[in-house]
Order: structure tokens, then sequence, then C-alpha cells
């Protein structure tokens, strides 16, 4: 089954992190993507910050184009993978190893993925 991964993080506790441990994280998120890449059903992508973001919500005379997103979150989107693994128990054990759980504020939410739209006909 597949399951995307949203990683995220509080730019407000990033700011704290020493750049070292950082950059030493940072060796170890790769090497776990290396280590993985039989899970992974593509490439991922890592983001910029949600300052080049624009956004585009509804508007009651159509769609409006906005800079940014505007959540009331503290947590921001910081990249994400699909990944094909047997279950939901599969996909926790590999999240549980994602070497930015070393960091304060970080988080991985795991949200199966729709792949048969003929349930919604």
């Amino acid at each position: 089954m597949k399951y995307v991964l949203m990683f995220t993080s509080r730019p407000d506790l990033n700011a704290s992190v020493d750049p070292e441990l950082g950059q030493a994280v940072y060796k170890k998120v790769y090497e776990w993507f290396q280590e993985n890449g039989d899970k992974f059903a593509d490439s991922g992508a890592e983001l910029l910050g949600v300052e080049t973001a624009t956004t585009i919500k509804h508007g009651d005379d159509g769609p409006v184009v906005v800079d940014g997103p505007f959540n009331e979150a503290k947590e921001v989107v910081g990249g994400f993978s699909v990944i094909d693994v047997p279950d939901m128990d599969a996909a926790v054990a590999l999240v549980k190893t994602w070497p930015h759980l070393e960091l304060p504020g970080v988080a991985v939410e795991i949200r199966p993925m729709v792949e048969d739209y003929s349930q919604f006909a």
C-alpha cells in the first residue's frame, strides 16, 4: 500500500538547533534515504521555505492568489515522499527511524494514498 510521508518541522525551533548537530542529522537523512530506497515509490521532494510559497484559495468571485500559506499551525511541511509498504505498521516502523526526529519540533505525518478512484464513482 502507498503512503505519503509529510515531513514537518517548527521554524521557531529550527533556529535553536546547533548548526553542527543540524549538519550531522542531515548526513544521517541522506544515508536513511539510501538505506530505505527500496521502500520509496517516488523521488520525493524537499521544499523551500514557506516564505517562497504562493497559495490559490477560494474567493467569492473566483480563485484568489495570495502570498504564502495562511496556516494557523506552527508546523510547516518541509518535504514529502511516497512509500510503498505492506501496511500502516510498516510505515510507522520506517518513520520511527527518520533521523530528523532527533530534533525538537520535527514530526512526520503518514497518510494512506487513494489508489483506486473507482470507489468515488
